[in-house]
């Protein structure tokens, strides 16, 4: 699965041990987001539902500065 930067970003942030704690993280958070980033926040938790464990495992989440 294809993720932006600002989306591997984003989960490096809230990155746990599995695919599902980090999407719990992620969905706990939007109410201390502004308007952009829980639109961020909610496409990458979509990405991440469409996604495997093993996908998920598989990744590297890495922090990239721009």
């Amino acid at each position: 699965m294809n993720l932006s930067v600002e989306e591997e970003n984003l989960i490096c942030m809230y990155h746990t041990s599995d695919r599902r704690r980090t999407m719990a993280r992620m969905i706990a958070a939007p109410p201390d987001m502004d308007t952009e980033m829980r639109r961020l926040a909610n496409g990458t938790i979509a990405k991440l539902k469409r996604m495997t464990d093993t996908d998920f495992d598989g990744q590297r989440f890495d922090f990239v500065g721009e």
